[in-house]
């Protein structure tokens, strides 16, 4: 899944840029949008070439130049796309990789003078230390942060089809996805149904060995997110959230290995540890609503605000639902990837925008020059 998304970030942001207009002409002014300059590019290990790309190839096609520093857990897919920089001609300097970890390269670049923009992709406590470093030189800093994304099924939603789809993307790339949708809002008298199909999706699912066609779920990235998945496993038990399945612990015969078990609780309230922070595991939150307000009062009540989903057979519904979410981007009814549409944050998700042309825009300053059209015939000569 890396390869050929990180490579439409690529091609979006040489579509943009072909028919992009960089200065303006309204009334007698120009405005003219001019590239930030030098640009510090912090990447997670998440998804880490597809967040590389999303970050070096808009920032290059307006005219920055770049010095990227991916995760230290996840260096090699950089290395590679540094290769693949050079071999493709780029002129020396433009692109610059910098590895090492994120208290000392990550700090060194937030804080340098000649540093003029940072973008980070990763933890809301890394992003908030990148913003303090980032501070004393007044640069721009754009973030994209956690998220704990509702998914909310409507009544009318057809839920053979929309819970089994809501367990696979909230479990997509073993849950540690900023956006995953892991928490599945429904109707409360549904829920023993919610319960039934969620438990069959997520029982059938086959987690082992990522080089294996049949596997559908490898294991967690490292040891640090695997003990952090199990932690909040066992919180949610203490918390007395109902375990619907899965539960702490590795998968049975997977004893070497960070192999979570595909986990699924039911009877969760808001205020709950695994209702609020981000788990990045596959562990799915079923939380249950009376009215439609509600639905979207228990969307909407978390720090968070990067994704959403809303499900229902009635469109006009789902946009209005959909609009009174606090997310930067929702999705209705499990859409297609759209390259071209805006994803950033709202509240402690982040600010800025990536992707398409409000990503291009992230790395261009605006300029006015007034009186650009020539000076009118009452103007003062002075």
């Amino acid at each position: 899944m890396q390869v050929p998304a990180a490579a439409e970030h690529v091609r979006v942001a040489r579509d943009v840029l072909s028919t992009y207009r960089f200065q303006t002409i309204e009334g007698g002014t120009a405005i003219e949008r001019e590239p930030i300059g030098v640009c510090g590019l912090i990447t997670p290990w998440n998804w880490p070439l597809y967040q590389i790309t999303a970050k070096v190839a808009p920032a290059i096609a307006v005219g920055c130049t770049v010095v990227l520093k991916p995760s230290e857990l996840s260096p090699l897919s950089a290395l590679l796309f540094a290769q693949v920089v050079h071999d493709a001609g780029l002129p020396p300097g433009v692109f610059n990789l910098v590895n090492g970890s994120g208290h000392e390269v990550g700090a060194a670049m937030a804080e340098h003078p000649d540093i003029d923009m940072i973008s980070i992709t990763g933890s809301n406590r890394a992003g908030a230390l990148v913003a303090q470093a980032a501070a004393p030189t007044v640069k721009r800093v754009g973030q994209e942060l956690g998220g704990k994304s509702p998914n909310i099924l409507l009544p009318d939603a057809d839920f053979a089809n929309a819970v089994p789809l809501g367990v696979m993307a909230a479990f997509r790339n073993v849950g540690q996805s900023c956006s995953a949708p892991t928490r599945m809002i429904v109707p409360k008298d549904r829920l023993a149904e919610v319960e039934s199909l969620a438990a069959a999706t997520a029982n059938a699912i086959i987690v082992g060995d990522p080089q294996s066609p049949e596997t559908v779920l490898g294991p967690i990235a490292n040891e640090a997110q695997f003990n952090r998945v199990q932690a909040l496993i066992e919180a949610g038990l203490n918390e007395g959230a109902k375990l619907v399945c899965g539960g702490p612990g590795r998968v049975a015969g997977l004893e070497k290995g960070f192999y979570a078990r595909p986990t699924v609780f039911s009877e969760v309230d808001t205020a709950m540890r695994i209702a609020q922070e981000e788990i990045f595991g596959p562990v799915l939150c079923i939380i249950a609503y009376e009215t439609i307000d509600e639905a979207v009062a228990i969307a909407n009540d978390t720090v968070y605000g990067l994704g959403a989903h809303v499900q229902s057979q009635d469109l006009d519904l789902a946009r209005a639902v959909a609009s009174r979410i606090r997310a930067g981007q929702v999705h209705l009814n499990y859409p297609a990837w759209n390259p071209m549409a805006p994803f950033g944050g709202y509240k402690r998700s982040g600010n800025g925008r990536e992707y398409g042309v409000f990503g291009l825009e992230e790395y261009l300053e605006t300029k006015a020059i007034v009186g650009f059209g020539g000076l009118p015939d009452n103007s003062a000569r002075t």
